[in-house]
């Protein structure tokens, strides 16, 4: 689908790494990670001092799909939740709500 990925061990390094290099379009964020989770490293993100960088869009990786579940990533900042397993179709469509906002 002609996009360019990076991987990062747990939600520390995914805050590391966006601090110290934010061209990303979107980040993909699992909230069960070790050492920080998701919910932390996104909560982080949306306190960085710079408008442009803390408003990149953020989406929810999780297993957990109820309603409750997507509450909470919305209520920390993300943008949008993705259940798993992840499929292609619902991930291209995601993404385009809102890398492509109408």
């Amino acid at each position: 689908f002609g996009v360019e990925t990076c991987v990062a061990e747990n939600g520390r390094d995914a805050v590391d790494r966006y601090a110290e290099d934010q061209d990303f379009d979107v980040i993909l964020m699992d909230v069960q990670m070790p050492v920080m989770n998701g919910y932390e490293a996104a909560t982080i993100v949306r306190s960085m001092e710079d408008p442009v960088i803390s408003h990149i869009p953020i989406l929810a990786v999780t297993a957990d799909a109820f309603e409750e579940d997507r509450q909470r990533a919305l209520d920390c900042g993300m943008d949008g939740h993705i259940a798993k397993p992840i499929e292609i179709d619902n991930l291209l469509s995601v993404l385009e709500d809102v890398l492509l906002p109408a």
